[in-house]
């Protein structure tokens, strides 16, 4: 179920179904590159102003699901007017982009592309992606695809991400007087009283 928090900028409705902390893992592979599973940490947030925050980390796993390294992390703005979105993402390997889309009619999705990429002078060869994100069944799955001079625009990465449960929130729900033979405890650390 999609809530919509009381303190949201009401410009910001058509992406609720981004907010929260997301977690699961995908695939990553593209030329010159070691092909790999990897897992990711993705969190939309909101502070009541006209955009959500996003966060992204990526690591490579080994066989048994494991972090080997960090693989990539994403820190950037989304904003929307009617069923237009725009976004400035900063990865960690020295690429700013500026991302435009549109939300899809009558259901939650999102198709970017890329406006505008900048480069430091250390930053990898890249000209240019698309991304496509989606609510499917209660989970965010996007897939990622890029370009650079040598290589033609290709699909690269892609996950499946499960919602987390805000512990905190959840416990700040609680009644202060809980049923008899249940122990909970505040977020402060005393103990309900049931």
């Amino acid at each position: 179920m999609i809530e919509i928090p009381s303190d949201l900028n009401p410009s910001l409705v058509p992406l609720v179904f981004l907010l929260g902390r997301w977690e699961g893992a995908g695939v990553f592979d593209f030329p010159g590159a070691e092909k790999c599973n990897f897992g990711q940490e993705v969190v939309f947030s909101h502070d009541g102003r006209d955009f959500l925050e996003y966060t992204s980390h990526t690591w490579v796993l080994d066989n048994e699901g494991k972090q080997v390294r960090p693989l990539e992390t994403e820190t950037g703005f989304w904003r929307v007017d009617g069923n237009k979105v725009e976004a400035v993402m900063t990865r960690d390997q020295g690429v700013v982009e500026i991302w435009y889309g549109e939300l899809a009619d009558q259901k939650p999705q999102i198709d970017l592309a890329t406006d505008a990429v900048a480069r430091t002078a250390a930053a990898g060869p890249y000209s240019g992606g698309k991304r496509l994100y989606g609510y499917v069944k209660g989970d965010l799955m996007w897939v990622g695809e890029k370009a650079t001079p040598e290589v033609s625009l290709r699909p690269y990465m892609s996950a499946q991400l499960k919602k987390v449960a805000d512990l905190k929130e959840w416990a700040e729900s609680l009644p202060d007087d809980m049923p008899d033979g249940v122990s909970f405890f505040r977020p402060d650390g005393t103990p309900y009283e049931g």
